[in-house]
């Protein structure tokens, strides 16, 4: 690697923790404005208020990946130890506990603490490898953090929603959402606990195969070049962008009685899901509350699941099997518990290879069939927003037209991932053959 091209990379990077700065700070004056801490801010609170554990121990176990055996025993112990103490010092002071907010801050001690070990005792490569652990569980707990923000400000920003174009843009598709609302009634309570598991768990889902790719780490001493990692807080950092552009509540909301508290009959065009299909009359916007999150189109959760699913193709059988259940179960409950209408999910999927390609295609290098494939997923993307938007009635009208097109359009960009993505792929030399020679007489 030249000397040019290393100060170009340094002044990229530097460009980039510029930008994702300023973009964290608007995020924290945003939510600030409506009274509620950001990205910035809530981890911050963390380190003494009792947060939700999973997003801070899943950023220490994926920061862990860069230690040894040794050195992760005594992470955890730490951990464990400093929020033991924590929740006793709480429990003391008589502070008010919730069942799953009890733990956490001691991981975010310890991946800081790490953050000091690096900056302090290490040098050269492994001090920026440990530092580069530190990140990735930070880039987690952050993420997640942004997420909550971004949600919050879709909530407040958004007073209309577009609800009622998508609901009907979905007949062309059969209105999916209202059928397996029905499915899943017929199979609760086994059906429903076991779909809110997968649902709610998805995060866990990706830190496990995460895990399974990064577990080579502290052996090699550097990180593999693409991981799901990066794929999954790309998806979770643009997608709430089109939420603020195509902000949509979901058919429980929109169109029955809300969920957990929010939303409701006296905000929902109609009390109609899941056993009534919704009437073909022309959308307009629609009013709905500053609480429920604008966060369907895309379907982010199906965009997540879709990255699992890939990045499971090269594990083991039982990963492989995993990745695949839990793509489907969590197709299933987006639309069974009426979070999301049949028209999310395809655009959700178009988004979640659009990125995964991007993003294998900037380590392989900006060949041409990479630059068509990105370019071809964006256009889909695009005309999949534009068509729900501006010509839903036509789709509606004409469903043997309009939802084999929206199929044939995710199939393509489905086939032109897979075709351009094998053309990557390292192919074995094969193995010279020897010539024949002619026999003696």
């Amino acid at each position: 690697m030249s000397a040019a091209w290393r100060r170009l990379r340094v002044v990229l990077w530097v460009a980039v923790g510029v930008v994702t700065l300023g973009f964290l700070l608007a995020l924290e004056i945003a939510a600030r404005r409506y009274g509620q801490p950001g990205p910035i801010g809530s981890p911050v609170n963390d380190l003494i208020s009792a947060p939700k554990p999973g997003p801070l121990y899943g950023g220490l176990a994926l920061m862990m990946v860069v230690l040894t055996w040794r050195q992760r025993f005594i992470a955890a112990g730490a951990a464990i130890g400093i929020d033991i103490v924590f929740l006793l010092v709480r429990w003391a002071a008589g502070a008010k506990l919730s069942d799953c907010h009890i733990l956490g801050s001691g991981a975010l001690w310890v991946i800081l603490g790490c953050a000091v070990i690096a900056v302090t005792r290490r040098t050269g490569p492994e001090r920026v490898l440990l530092l580069k652990g530190v990140g990735l569980g930070l880039l987690l707990v952050a993420g997640r953090k942004t997420g909550d923000t971004w949600l919050l400000i879709t909530s407040k920003a958004r007073p209309t929603v577009l609800d009622q174009y998508v609901a009907t843009a979905d007949h062309a598709l059969g209105n999916p959402s209202w059928l397996a609302g029905r499915m899943v009634e017929a199979t609760a309570p086994v059906g429903t606990h076991l779909l809110h598991l997968v649902y709610a768990q998805l995060a866990v889902a990706a830190v496990v195969v995460a895990l399974y790719q990064l577990r080579d780490v502290a052996v090699e001493r550097r990180f593999p070049r693409h991981h799901l990692v990066r794929t999954f807080l790309v998806i979770g950092l643009l997608g709430p962008a089109i939420y603020m552009i195509f902000p949509v509540v979901g058919p429980v909301f929109a169109y029955g009685p809300g969920a957990s508290g929010t939303g409701g009959v006296q905000w929902a065009a109609a009390d109609l899901w899941p056993h009534t299909a919704p009437p073909l009359n022309l959308p307009h916007p629609m009013p709905y509350d500053g609480i429920t999150p604008r966060n369907c189109m895309p379907s982010l959760h199906t965009a997540w699941a879709t990255a699992i699913f890939i990045h499971t193709r090269r594990g083991p059988r039982v990963l492989r099997h995993a990745g695949t259940f839990w793509l489907i179960a969590t197709l299933s409950a987006t639309l069974g518990f009426g979070y999301h209408y049949g028209v999310d999910l395809v655009a959700g999927v178009v988004f979640a290879l659009t990125i995964e390609a991007a993003l294998r295609l900037s380590h392989h290098g900006w060949d041409l069939p990479g630059i068509r494939m990105v370019g071809h997923g964006a256009i889909v993307f695009g005309a999949l927003l534009v068509s729900y938007r501006y010509l839903p009635m036509e789709m509606a009208g004409h469903p043997w037209v309009f939802g084999p097109l929206l199929v044939l359009a995710m199939s393509s960009v489905i086939y032109g991932y897979v075709r351009t993505t094998r053309q990557w792929e390292p192919t074995a030399a094969s193995t010279p053959q020897p010539e024949l020679q002619p026999e003696p007489v």
